[in-house]
């Protein structure tokens, strides 16, 4: 145990030591926005449409999972997300207990989520693939100024065939007015 370095070495580096948050701020987990009646009413009807024809089907289990995945939607979209810490360090990016090294991370951009500014940085690794923050008070310049000196940023990302199917449609049938 004689070999090993400590901070008071002179043969430790001082990039180790030298960590300091270049960013910090409060804001909602989740882009959230409150959802009007017809939204609930419209997600039900869908809901009991697509029962009746799985029923038909007489396919049991996944009657159930499209229970279960239209509870856990309007769970979420019932309850407010709480505010949840996040940091930008010389280290890496940290969301409340969960830290993300620079080699972890890929890129970044920006998009707007619900009428929410969010940061978006996606990751080397295909779980969890990206992460999303909520910006709050903090703004886009600010905050890409922050990452343009350790993540490249993209202006303009191309939307997969999922993203693009799910804007046509929540702009031709959507589930409230105020979407």
């Amino acid at each position: 145990m004689e070999n090993e370095a400590s901070p008071s070495d002179s043969s430790y580096p001082q990039d180790y030591t030298d960590v300091r948050t270049l960013l910090s701020w409060t804001a909602p987990g989740r882009p959230w926005r409150k959802k009007g009646r017809e939204f609930y009413a419209s997600a039900l009807l869908i809901f009991f449409f697509i029962e009746v024809i799985v029923f038909l089907f007489a396919q049991y289990q996944l009657m159930l999972a499209v229970a279960a995945i239209t509870f856990l939607s309007m769970v979420l979209s019932l309850v407010p997300p709480k505010d949840f810490h996040y940091r930008i360090s010389t280290e890496g990016v940290k969301v409340e207990d969960h830290f993300y090294i620079w080699g972890e991370l890929y890129d970044f951009f920006f998009k707007k989520i619900d009428k929410v500014d969010t940061l978006i940085i996606r990751t080397e690794a295909l779980i969890p693939g990206e992460l999303r923050l909520t910006l709050g008070n903090v703004s886009r310049d600010h905050t890409r100024r922050v990452l343009i000196n350790f993540l490249p940023y993209r202006e303009v990302v191309r939307q997969t065939f999922m993203e693009k199917s799910g804007e046509w449609l929540s702009k031709n049938f959507p589930l409230d007015k105020s979407s």
